[in-house]
């Protein structure tokens, strides 16, 4: 039998679904997760909100990996879900402590005209995997709960003309953290992302095998990212900070490689190796391969000449 999966339009909907009083705002909510009690006991939840998301969990009977790997984190786990997602929980039996902690709901509605509309969909956490949830320092955590604190604080007190300014500012000061936090657990965890960055310079060579780009064409940003088992801004947003590229760009400076040997080693024109680089019109690829190397591909092969 399929799954179902669960659809909230509302933040009231979805306190409904955990058995949570109404919210005390329409927009926004700071919810207890200690509170939370799915109405179902399923192995595995699935779910469509249509609002966003942060969660700092403790002791979650859940699997919270990291990049195919477990760590001994204490603390909080910190997940940031956009509207419109698609969400699997795989719950686990085995833990049977309660689960601790803080979900802060914001539906789109709240945030309109407002500059932090625009700005939230720049933050690409907002895209990550549930398995590439940011592990909080004791520090940090003090930090996320005062900051969520704070919000509840304004939307529970008499609302007026600067309610949505002062928790517009709050939230807007949690993603900022988030960031930080972020960037500093790629660079703390320097042994995983190294073996993570070698795998996908293996996973990219192997795609750019002579009969693996005739037979499947040139890989996408999100196919590569799958075989890591990873998403796609995830994986994007590694090589940025460790190669200050991101992942269209390698598979780009790959194409010039690639083009580079067949310019060089064979009779193919120009248009021939563009079309077998997964390039629809030859002067797109040679708009590429100039910008890449200050010379174009006859260039280039007359060099050899």
């Amino acid at each position: 039998m399929k799954e179902k999966t669960f659809h909230f339009q509302s933040l009231s909907e979805f306190h409904a679904f955990c058995g949570l009083p109404k919210p005390d705002h329409p927009l926004i909510s700071l919810v207890d997760y200690s509170k939370v009690h799915y109405p179902v006991n399923e192995k595995e939840l699935r779910w469509i909100q249509h609002f966003y998301a942060i969660g700092l969990k403790r002791n979650v009977n859940a699997r919270f990996n990291y990049g195919q790997q477990q760590y001994d984190f204490d603390s909080g786990v910190l997940s940031f879900i956009a509207p419109l997602q698609f969400l699997r929980i795989e719950m686990n039996p085995e833990v049977q402590v309660e689960p601790t902690g803080w979900l802060l709901l914001i539906h789109p509605d709240f945030l309109w005209n407002t500059e932090l509309a625009k700005k939230i969909r720049n933050y690409e956490f907002f895209s990550y995997a549930v398995n590439e949830a940011l592990f909080l320092s004791e520090k940090e955590e003090k930090i996320i709960v005062e900051i969520m604190e704070n919000i509840q604080n304004e939307y529970q007190s008499n609302i007026d003309k600067f309610t949505q300014d002062l928790i517009i500012a709050q939230v807007s000061r949690l993603l900022i953290y988030a960031e930080r936090f972020y960037e500093r657990q790629f660079y703390t965890r320097k042994k995983s992302n190294h073996e993570l960055l070698a795998r996908f310079e293996a996973v990219l060579s192997k795609y750019f095998d002579k009969q693996s780009i005739s037979e499947n064409g040139i890989p996408t940003v999100g196919s590569i990212a799958e075989e890591l088992n990873i998403s796609a801004n995830y994986l994007s947003t590694l090589l940025r900070l460790h190669t200050r590229q991101n992942t269209q760009q390698h598979i780009q400076n790959k194409q010039i490689e690639y083009a580079k040997e067949r310019l060089s080693t064979t009779t193919l024109s120009v248009s021939e190796i563009a079309y077998e680089l997964g390039f629809e019109h030859p002067q797109s690829f040679s708009k590429l391969f100039k910008k890449k190397t200050n010379q174009s591909p006859l260039e280039f092969r007359q060099s050899f000449n």
